[in-house]
């Protein structure tokens, strides 16, 4: 049972989910506005990470032949044959979806459920079906998936969307490539074997270190922009203090390109991510931003 749920826990990347879940509650905290009701509050997180993991668990579904040609995943459950693909494990997915988004239309409202049902698509569908194996761009446009979670959130308190949620989506679109590319810069042995063009594998080390570091730069300094939109000190010091941190974790990866230089700027990314997310809840909770 436990190794069950370890299992379901993998495939649908509940990890990520989680992430995901946070920068919708993200996007409800820093909108201005009236918030719905903590029912509709917990309604549209546990949604969002429903329609997250139906995304993840297609992700796994459809790229268990990549997956078995990598070193990292080559464990997961649809490769080893714990999980056997099939009808049922289709049908599983698309219910979810299903739920979630329709239970966001009726509890919150449509332009929320929107928003849900594009987070799990683009990254489903457009990220992992039409672009993975096809350009090294797949993860730029992956990056959207985030966005729409904080998007959905923002949905829920004004559909209109202002200027604070919909730049905190894009900070969110930016962050995605240089998480992302610093794994399969770790990694770009086990991409290059599956003939997945990840950035990091079509192009030099040095040039692919400097992107990274460019989407960090970029993504930290927007970041910033928000204290302009209403965000305060708290947000300000932990934006700040995260963004520098996943900075000079990209800079050590341009001045020495390598595996551990990129395994640290990949954990930096994620420590950023958090202390921002965090701290736009602190933020927008504790000074009313």
């Amino acid at each position: 049972m436990k190794e069950t749920a370890s299992l379901l826990y993998s495939v649908f990347k509940l990890r990520i989910g989680m992430a995901i879940m946070l920068c919708a509650l993200a996007g409800i905290a820093i909108t201005p506005g009236a918030a719905p009701g903590g029912w509709q509050i917990a309604l549209l997180a546990i949604a969002v990470l429903l329609s997250s993991a139906s995304a993840g668990a297609f992700n796994h579904y459809v790229e268990r032949d990549l997956d078995a040609r990598m070193q990292r995943t080559r464990g997961r459950p649809f490769v080893t044959g714990r999980f056997r693909a099939g009808p049922v494990w289709l049908a599983s997915i698309g219910l979810m979806l299903l739920v979630a988004v329709g239970a966001t239309a009726i509890a919150v409202n449509p332009f929320a459920a929107a928003h849900v049902f594009l987070g799990a698509f683009v990254y489903g569908v457009v990220y992992t079906v039409w672009l993975k194996r096809r350009t090294w761009l797949n993860i730029v446009v992956g990056g959207l998936a985030g966005s729409f979670a904080v998007l959905a959130g923002a949905a829920a308190v004004d559909p209109a969307l202002g200027p604070a949620p919909l730049i905190l989506a894009v900070v969110l679109f930016l962050w995605t490539p240089p998480h992302f590319w610093s794994l399969a810069f770790a990694y770009r042995a086990d991409y290059a074997e599956a003939r997945v063009p990840m950035l990091p594998v079509v192009v030099a080390d040095g040039l692919a270190a400097r992107v990274i570091l460019l989407h960090a730069v970029v993504l930290v300094l927007l970041s910033l922009t928000l204290v302009a939109f209403g965000m305060g000190w708290i947000y300000a010091l932990g934006a700040a203090l995260g963004g520098a941190y996943f900075v000079h974790a990209c800079t050590q990866l341009v001045r020495e390109p390598g595996t551990k230089t990129a395994m640290r700027a990949f954990r930096a990314s994620l420590a950023q991510l958090s202390l921002l997310l965090l701290v736009v809840l602190l933020d927008s909770w504790l000074l009313g931003a």
